[in-house]
Parts: structure tokens; sequence; C-alpha cells
């Protein structure tokens, strides 16, 4: 059986960020994750200038696609505004491998079924054993499946059902897009280009609204890249949408069972505005790596539940109502 200090189940943004503090901390540390990296992962990759700071990472000591907006375009209904907000587009399939690679972990390919404690530590398919655990591995997280669900089980009205794809392409508007609301979507519609000649592109909304209104991603999806072709912005011929769900920021107040750690999307963690996760991974790795390291409670307050992305706007405060009602 392989013993370490620390095992983290997943080597995304917030795994991997534990991970880092960890071992520069003088930890043994394991990462498991059933992908080996660098992998797919679709996202629309916004990282903020806080994300930057809290990884400690000059955009110029990068050295993958990264591409910088100072303002965001905004749609609602007739309305269009530019919101000035600072913020980064990267590609998933290249940020998730360098953070992990940096974090100078042992990285294990396995697949987590089962989790359970013993005498203290926690046993990982009776192959890994360990003194602190923590759990990165998404919504599906195995350690939250294991250790949190009856305690902290998540609101349905919180979940959020997504289609994408990120290609790559030759555009031409380097502006990034939001469209809220159209043709009835409960969430928005994005156009997010990237460097090195890829786009993202995507829409999401409250699986619960979706399914109270009869509809299905995949009509908002034939609407939405219609809107694209009629506007110039993408005019492309093997559209592959991927779905999948995560859970938005609820009243979550259990992320800590003695010495396993709950961090991003295996706590909930997205902001209630516009589902963003890379800031709220990030953050919630840096707390569950000090509580390990220092003994400091492990908590999310403070972790803010809204997005930087949009920046002190109207169209913002519009938003961030909507979605709480």
């Amino acid at each position: 059986m392989r013993t370490a200090d620390a095992i983290v189940v997943g080597g995304g943004p917030a795994g991997s960020t534990c991970a880092w503090k960890l071992r520069e901390a003088g930890l043994q540390v394991l990462v498991l994750d059933r992908a080996t990296f660098p992998r797919v992962k679709l996202c629309a990759g916004w990282v903020t200038p806080k994300v930057l700071r809290d990884l400690e990472l000059d955009p110029g000591d990068y050295p993958y696609s990264f591409m910088t907006f100072d303002a965001l375009r905004l749609h609602l209904k007739f309305l269009s505004v530019s919101s000035k907000a600072r913020q980064h587009s990267i590609r998933r399939y290249e940020f998730d491998e360098f953070l992990l690679r940096r974090a100078g972990a042992e990285v294990v390919g396995h697949k987590v079924k089962t989790v359970r404690e013993n005498h203290g530590d926690y046993v990982i398919d009776d192959a890994f054993r360990c003194r602190y655990l923590v759990g990165a591995a998404g919504t599906a997280c195995p350690v939250y499946r294991s250790l949190f669900q009856d305690s902290n089980p998540r609101s349905s009205s919180l979940q959020i059902a997504t289609l994408e794809q990120e290609f790559a392409y030759d555009w031409r508007d380097p502006t990034c897009h939001l469209w809220f609301f159209d043709d009835g979507l409960p969430g928005y519609a994005w156009y997010v280009p990237k460097a090195n000649a890829f786009v993202n592109i995507g829409l999401g909304g409250i699986a619960d609204r979706l399914k109270a209104r009869g509809g299905h991603l995949r009509d908002y999806w034939r609407l939405f890249t219609a809107k694209l072709e009629k506007r110039g912005l993408v005019r492309y011929g093997d559209y592959r949408p991927t779905g999948y769900s995560y859970y938005l920021r609820g009243d979550v107040d259990r992320v800590g069972n003695g010495n396993a750690y709950l961090v991003g999307d295996a706590a909930g963690l997205a902001t209630r505005d516009m589902g963003e996760g890379i800031g709220p991974a990030v953050e919630s790795g840096l707390r569950a790596a000090r509580s390990i390291v220092d003994g400091v409670p492990y908590s999310l307050a403070g972790i803010d539940r809204f997005s930087e992305l949009l920046g002190a706007t109207t169209v913002r405060e519009r938003v961030r109502r909507w979605m709480l009602q």
C-alpha cells in the first residue's frame, strides 16, 4: 500500500494549487487523477488578475496560450455595453498541466472508487493511505461522495447544465462577448477568443429552470451558433458540443471533516453570477493547504460568491439579482 502525508484526489487548479503549497511546506504528497495530463478540459478559461496573484504567476513566465481582455462586451436583449474588467483567457488543456507540473507532487493515474477512514488515516481503494485527504475531483468527486454527501447535500436549484466546444479557429474579433437570457435561456452564452487561433463557445443555464420550461440545451445551441454565424463571429461546420454539470456557490457550511477537505467544484464553489470556477478553486486550494500546514481552521469565509469578471456595471447587478431569485 502506498502511503503519503497527504493525498489530493484531482489534479485540476484546486488540487494542483493545494499540492503545490503542501509540497513547499515539505509534505510528501500524491495526486491521484484518472486522466493523463495534459487532458482535454472544456472551460471558457477565464483567469482574473486575482487568480494570477494567488498563484504567484507572472504572465511573462507562463509559456502557453494567454490572452488579455481589458473589457467584455455584454449583451442583454437590445442592450449592448462594454464592461471594463481586466481578465485573461487560457486553454485549460495547457493551464492545468502547467500548474500540476509546477506543483512538483507525484501524480498517479488512478480512478478512485472507495474512501474510508481507518484509525485516523484515510484509505483509498485499499491501495493508498494518508493522514490528510483533499477532494478536488470536481462535481463527481469520490471524496465528497464518501465523506460529505450525507452531511452536505447539494441543492438542485444551484445546478448548472452547460454545452460548449473549443476548437482551432482563425477568429477575427478579439473581443470576449457574453449574451444573457437570449431566446429565454435561463443563463448566458459566450464567445471567448484565445491565443494561437483557438476559440471557446458555449452556453449554460440553471438545470431546474431549463426543465421547468421544457427547454433543451441543444435547441439553444442551434440558435446560438446561428447567431454567431449571422454576426460573422464564427462560421464552422463541425460543431460537436460536450455537456457537463456543476454547482454554484450555495450555503456551504461543511467543507472539512476531520483531516479531509473539499476544494473547488467538489465543494460547489462556482460564483453565483457567472459560474466562474477557477478563482474559487485556487483560493480554496490555498486555504486547505494552509489549514493542513498551520493548523488554522478551514473556512470559505471571504471567498467571494460573485465574480470579478463583469466589473462594476448595471448589467452585472441585473445578472446578480436574477441569479439570486
